[in-house]
């Protein structure tokens, strides 16, 4: 089945321009740095029946799980929640960056019973994972058992990875860069020369950077 799903949402990712990449002219991410790919998961959301055939994917990943709320990770994971939330028939959650008061929900919107609640947190993009352990440090707080994380598309670094594991949160992503390369490549949205380019990158991407002058941070573009 993840076969399957992650071949099928790469190709979706893909057709909606959700997957940019571009060796010659990289991008410029929010740290400065310099690299070929970027991923926008938030443009799904104006693709109707983009954004409709990946949230059957991801109900049917959580279905056979012990799943009582859905909750979404503020900003982008919060409309993605909702759908999931719908297609399965479970109550929804919504968490804060950061806490609005004070107590144990001062982060959560919604109602949550008391008790050890199974959650599943949605987000769009998993990357380094920084933002999915405040989320995740929240729900526990707030007394929920959080053990699922289920996002649209995962870039793969092992340090978040091992984080997930670290955290006892099971990692599922609808796609990665193995399965969008590969459609990519068979699509011929891009060529061998540019594939070898883009796994160099996600292999070592400060190696990468240094090796076309991108090495010093810059200015960020956008």
């Amino acid at each position: 089945m993840k076969d399957k799903i992650g071949l099928a949402a790469a190709k979706l990712l893909l057709e909606a321009k959700a997957v940019s990449i571009n060796t010659d002219q990289p991008f410029t991410y929010t740290s400065g740095k310099r690299g070929p790919v970027y991923v926008d998961c938030r443009r799904l959301i104006s693709f109707p029946e983009t954004r409709s055939k990946l949230m059957d994917f991801a109900a049917e990943i959580l279905k056979p799980l012990n799943v009582d709320y859905v909750a979404g990770g503020e900003t982008a994971g919060i409309p993605y929640a909702a759908f999931i939330a719908e297609r399965l028939n479970k109550p929804m959650l919504y968490i804060r960056k950061k806490p609005k008061g004070f107590g144990r929900m001062s982060q959560i919107e919604g109602y949550i019973e008391e008790g050890n609640q199974h959650v599943a947190l949605i987000e769009d993009v998993q990357n380094f994972g920084v933002s999915v352990k405040v989320f995740v440090d929240a729900l526990r707080e707030a007394g929920a058992k959080i053990e699922h994380l289920v996002v649209i598309f995962e870039y793969g670094h092992e340090s978040s990875r091992q984080g997930m594991k670290d955290m006892g949160v099971a990692l599922h992503s609808l796609t990665d860069w193995k399965y969008v390369l590969q459609v990519a490549a068979a699509e011929k949205y891009i060529d061998d020369k540019t594939v070898m380019s883009v796994e160099e990158f996600l292999k070592n991407p400060d190696g990468w950077a240094e090796a076309r002058g991108y090495a010093a941070p810059i200015k960020e573009q956008a």
